[in-house]
């Protein structure tokens, strides 16, 4: 972990980033350019190359020149309007034209570049400037494509040239400096420096350049020497303790770089910073205790941005992480978080996140719920809260909230399948068959989807006595998914009930036990398949067996088992379990009749 990000390698990569940011910005400029560049790029005089000599070129008629003038106006043209090909066929036939337009060359290099054709890029830019040496954005974009093709004493040419060309423009030896340092000349890269620091004074970036070049080279007393000049010429600033104390640590000197990173807490005593470097040596050491103090220290810090404390979270909980943090630690953490970015969206979720893999649902709920009053609008938060929603089997929440979600998402079909479920469980039947086939409109090449919905209109169907109708859509569901194994069981079940093909329920059934050998559910529904078929002998071992995965009372469970002990002549022990379904909660009429006549009655 380093205590200030804006140095070595980072300030490099930094910088590196800013030049190709301002290079884009320039090529966009030569675009808006590059008509007054047509009026002047048909050469009529002899150009003087690189080598110093001279080359005649053939005039361009007037004819021509408009003819040119049209064509590269008209592929700028074609270019704006996103049809490179075409661009670059205009820009060619303006090189047939006057082949030695360096304008036109610029544009296509361009062009060439759009299609991560470097090699082709560089070719005509090089030809450019060997006509037109004194076009600075010519070079400037050559000099990118050099460090992306890793010429870098070329690239630092090139920075060289331009800083003669513009002396005022100190960026220019700076990042020369970098592209020798690339090329391992590390004392010219030096030497560069050390040039640039003459017109500017002593300021950090050309320090920390100047230190990772010495430690790339080896020069590890040097890197410490140029430290040891920042903090001469600006001892009240943290910083610079921060990196000569992380230059301690990577040479193995713990010593000296505690008594550095206690120097900044001196001066700033809430640099976030130096906690987390802090907890980076003592974890370093072992010291989990002190770690976790000043990683905590830390998060509640000051200097260091949100971003930076979230990936440090993430980081220590990492499956990878060397540092687990106890469950009491990673909320704390999460706590401080959320305390102290009351309206960052993306610590609810992380939050949220966590609760989850802790099994604590209903308050990982709220904290997307939160996500979401902050406005928000993230398809997968919503689709968690539906999924929470019913987890928690709170149907109302759910079909509230796939109201809120189909408003901002209309065209998701998972949204409508969450709220259809939440409408079947409060019986609202006409919404379930409704909301399907709405959802149904949404799902493409999607089978098991559409199984689902068409699940849950049979459902519909079968809660309302349409017992034909819904049996049509369960044959339909499986047909569309016969591994939806809540339709099979759910179907088998109410086939036993009617009486219906219980053969094809027998088989459907033991199919889903099959595959979940320890459901309790499904366990009964296979029990009561083989009670309707009057194999109660088997019926009572498979219904024994869901009573042993039951993982809390089941009053319907317990009832059927009773239905199977009174048919296998054990009445005793039949009305005691009827009487043990009333107790867990039953308050069905023909139970208490079974219990009053002391007989099975069928439903």
């Amino acid at each position: 972990m380093t205590w200030n990000p804006p140095f070595g390698e980072r300030v490099v990569l930094v910088i590196r980033e800013k030049t190709e940011r301002m290079n884009r910005r320039i090529v966009w400029i030569l675009f808006l350019l590059a008509a007054f560049v047509v009026s002047c790029a048909g050469p009529s005089k002899t150009v003087k190359k690189d080598s110093q000599e001279e080359t005649p070129v053939a005039a361009v008629s007037e004819e021509k020149k408009k003819e040119f003038e049209y064509l590269f106006i008209e592929a700028l043209k074609q270019k704006m309007v996103g049809n490179p090909q075409k661009s670059v066929s205009l820009l060619s036939a303006c090189l047939e034209i006057d082949g030695n337009s360096s304008a036109a060359m610029y544009e296509l290099a361009n062009l060439h570049l759009m299609n991560n054709d470097l090699t082709s890029a560089s070719l005509l830019l090089e030809k450019a400037i060997r006509i037109n040496p004194g076009n600075k954005w010519y070079k400037l974009l050559l000099a990118k494509i050099y460090q992306q093709t890793g010429k870098n004493r070329e690239s630092a040419q090139l920075f060289g040239q331009l800083a003669k060309m513009e002396p005022d423009r100190e960026e220019y030896l700076f990042l020369k400096a970098l592209e020798l340092s690339s090329a391992k000349n590390f004392d010219e890269a030096i030497r560069t420096l050390d040039e640039l620091e003459k017109k500017t004074g002593i300021i950090d970036q050309i320090s920390l350049a100047r230190q990772e070049i010495f430690l790339q080279s080896g020069k590890v007393k040097e890197a410490f020497a140029e430290i040891q000049r920042l903090i001469a010429a600006y001892p009240a600033d943290p910083r610079y303790y921060g990196l000569l104390a992380d230059l301690y640590k990577d040479q193995g000197d713990k010593e000296n770089a505690l008594k550095n990173y206690m120097k900044i807490l001196e001066l700033d005593p809430s640099n976030g910073f130096v906690n987390f470097s802090l907890a980076s040596m003592y974890l370093d050491e072992g010291d989990t205790a002190r770690a976790y103090e000043f990683t905590k220290k830390g998060f509640t810090g000051e200097g260091v941005d949100i971003d930076t404390k979230l990936q440090l979270y993430l980081l220590h909980t990492g499956e990878k992480s060397e540092f687990p943090l106890t469950q009491e630690q990673n909320e704390e953490l999460l706590k401080i978080l959320s305390d102290e970015y009351p309206d960052d969206f993306r610590i609810y979720s992380i939050y949220a996140e966590y609760l989850i893999r802790n099994k604590k649902n209903r308050e990982a709920r709220e904290k997307l719920l939160r996500v979401v009053e902050k406005g928000v609008n993230d398809y997968p938060i919503w689709e968690q809260i539906l999924y929470l929603d019913n987890d928690l089997q709170e149907w109302q929440s759910l079909y509230d909230h796939g109201q809120s979600a189909l408003e901002i998402y209309p065209n998701q079909s998972r949204l409508y399948f969450f709220q259809a479920i939440g409408a079947l469980q409060l019986e609202n039947f006409e919404d379930v068959i409704s909301i399907s086939d709405e959802g149904l409109n949404y799902v493409i090449d999607n089978n098991l989807m559409k199984g689902q919905f068409v699940f849950l209109k049979g459902e519909a169907l079968y809660k309302q006595d349409k017992l034909n109708e819904a049996f049509a859509l369960f044959d339909e569901a499986v047909e569309l998914d016969p591994d939806n194994f809540m339709a099979l069981n759910n179907y088998a079940y109410y086939l036993s009930l009617a009486g219906r093909n219980l053969e094809k329920a027998e088989r459907m059934s033991g199919k889903v036990i099959k595959r979940f050998p320890d459901n309790a559910t499904y366990l009964d529904t296979y029990a009561w398949v083989l009670f309707k078929k009057k194999n109660y002998t088997l019926a009572r071992f498979y219904m024994e067996t869901a009573l042993t995965h039951s993982e809390e009372e089941n009053a319907t469970l317990t009832e059927h088992y009773g239905d199977i002990l009174f048919m296998l002549g054990e009445t005793e022990k039949a009305l005691e379990n009827w009487q043990k379904a009333v107790d867990q909660g039953s308050d069905s009429k023909i139970l208490r009749q079974k219990i009053s006549e002391k007989k099975y009655i069928e439903e």
